[in-house]
């Protein structure tokens, strides 16, 4: 007589997405190895947000700091500092 193993997985509570929000990529690997083998749907959702919620402030500091670099300089007008006494 032959069994099959039947794997019983149940829905996980939404309040996992909480750890993502509040510790963003370390807070997504922690709730996606905790409740990957119940529900991997939420899981890899968790994982996504963590990942994504890190990525936002770099991009929001990063891509400006990078374009300011390159344009500023063409834009701010050149002054030039004719009778400076050093003392």
């Amino acid at each position: 007589m032959r069994y099959d193993t039947v794997q019983i997985r149940r829905r996980r509570s939404s309040l996992w997405f909480l750890l993502p929000v509040v510790f963003n990529i370390l807070g997504g690997i922690v709730a996606y190895f905790v409740i990957r083998d119940d529900d991997p749907k939420k899981a890899r959702s968790c994982l996504l947000l963590g990942i994504v919620l890190a990525a936002i402030p770099i991009l929001l500091f990063a891509i400006p700091i990078l374009i300011g670099i390159t344009i500023l300089p063409h834009f701010i007008p050149h002054i030039p500092m004719q009778h400076m006494n050093y003392v």
